[in-house]
């Protein structure tokens, strides 16, 4: 299975895909610990993949999603973005709603 596969698979059977450095319980950067915090303050279940196990992952999904920094968000197959844009979203209460629809 290629890198590209590999992330397919983990977006098509998990709404919400959170690929980070470390883990939920031990995020390893503020960044991704900020992206956790901002996803556990929505109640939302999530996959966490920590993208410094495998770094063909780490730079498959920069790849895959054209964007150059971990964290990346995945709803519904979609990437959301990092930290910041999660951040303005959960202000905004979008986030929320975004989140709502992974589930539907």
């Amino acid at each position: 299975m290629t890198i590209r596969q590999t992330i397919e698979k983990q977006l098509s059977e998990n709404p919400v895909v959170l690929y980070m450095k470390g883990t939920a319980a031990f995020p390893q950067c503020g960044f991704s610990g900020k992206a956790v915090y901002l996803l556990r303050q929505c109640g939302v279940d999530f996959m966490a993949v920590n993208v410094l196990e495998d770094d063909d992952i780490r730079q498959g999904i920069k790849d895959y999603g054209n964007w150059p920094t971990i964290p990346q968000l995945y709803v519904n197959g979609q990437l959301i973005g990092g930290s910041d844009i999660m951040q303005q979203l959960y202000d905004s209460g979008e986030l929320h709603k975004i989140l709502s629809k992974a589930h539907a």
